[in-house]
């Protein structure tokens, strides 16, 4: 297994920091955050038919770019530098691997070409209004009638889901947890969009009352691709949160070189220069982790279990920690909403929670490694 990026995926990593740059600054981070829109479909497209960023991991036969997850967290890592509000978590890290996990070859027709163009916009539905990320603790249930199926129930905290065209939910059916597809406007759905301490990334309450919906793959499989799939939704977030946990590393450091008082900057004082020494400690640390379970993911070897729990815990911390020293190192500034320190905290908390935090992913690496 080689450790380090290739020369064109660092050319990739370029590439996304030049859009991010052009299309994802903080002037339409807070646009966006402040208004009814979750993102913007116009670069939304450009991402996918001009760079090609929703397709890098999806099969060619499926309009995809054949890559692996390594091209991906290059694209998560950057995303998460800039607060990036495109939907590429759900899409991508989530929705795209939930339907190429389960291998149902029509449903992979039906959807991944649309992923692949920048033209789709999907989800995956899972926790109900307990937030848990337990796969026993699921109340939506499934009914079919001869070939069709329905679903009743609710589920919340669905990323994106208030701007998805597909939903992927997890229901019970008699032969055991399911995967079903429900397309945006079916009968019975009601979207609810939530009021959450993060803004740059929405999330929606969906219910369903007997809304129709396609399996996909078989009754009973979703018990074995979930776990795989919240593995890989683990380490595309814990690669986002080295990203954003990398910008604010940068700007304390500037700050810490460009900010006087008492005739010296700041950064020759004892209690800046250790916050500074200990993040940068911190950062690397989490990015060796994300970086190896990435590395995991792209060959789905045995690893990948107990390393995506070990990076999910260790860099929800780090980022939280990175989050709150920005707001200390800056002082006054870092406590108004012209800087974007608050931004980061936001998102820092939001992703802590997010597919489970530090506490039950540490519980669940305890059990994957019999300890």
């Amino acid at each position: 297994m080689d450790f380090a990026f290739s020369a064109e995926q660092e050319e990739l990593r370029s590439v996304v920091a030049r859009f991010l740059d052009a299309e994802c600054d903080e002037a339409t981070v807070r646009r966006l955050a402040d208004s009814e829109e979750s993102y913007d479909p116009k670069i939304w497209r450009f991402a996918g038919r001009q760079l090609g960023l929703q397709s890098l991991a999806i099969p060619e036969a499926y309009g995809g770019a054949g890559f692996t997850f390594l091209e991906e967290a290059v694209v998560f890592e950057e995303f998460g530098r800039r607060l990036c509000s495109l939907p590429y978590l759900a899409t991508v890290g989530l929705a795209a691997n939930a339907l190429t996990l389960a291998q149902d070859a029509a449903t992979m027709a039906r959807w991944l070409p649309g992923i692949a163009a920048g033209e789709t916009v999907a989800t995956v539905a899972f926790t109900g209004d307990e937030g848990s990320w337990d796969l026993t603790r699921m109340t939506t249930i499934a009914t079919r009638k001869d070939s069709e199926y329905s679903l009743r129930g609710h589920k919340s905290f669905v990323l994106d889901g208030q701007s998805a065209d597909l939903i992927l939910v997890t229901a019970q059916a008699e032969a055991g947890l399911s995967l079903y597809a429900v397309e945006r406007g079916a009968a019975g759905l009601s979207v609810q969009s939530l009021s959450t301490l993060d803004r740059t990334r929405r999330q929606a309450r969906l219910e369903f009352r007997d809304t129709p919906a396609c399996i996909v793959g078989h009754e009973g499989q979703a018990a074995e691709v979930m776990p795989t799939l919240l593995d890989l939704g683990a380490v595309a977030l814990s690669l986002e949160q080295v990203g954003g946990a990398s910008f604010l590393l940068d700007i304390n450091v500037a700050y810490a070189k460009q900010r006087f008082q008492f005739g010296r900057a700041i950064g020759s004082f004892q209690a800046i220069k250790h916050k500074c020494a200990d993040m940068l400690l911190d950062v690397e640390s989490a990015r060796s982790a994300a970086y190896y379970a990435a590395w995991c993911a792209a060959e789905m070897n045995s690893e990948l279990p107990a390393v995506a729990s070990m990076a999910k815990a260790l860099c929800s911390e780090v980022y939280g920690r990175a989050a709150t020293d920005t707001i200390l190192i800056h002082g006054g500034i870092g406590f108004t909403w012209e800087h974007p320190a608050h931004l980061y905290y936001r998102r820092a908390k939001s992703s802590e929670l997010l597919l489970g935090d530090p506490s039950y992913h540490r519980e669940l690496l305890a059990q994957r490694i019999n300890i």
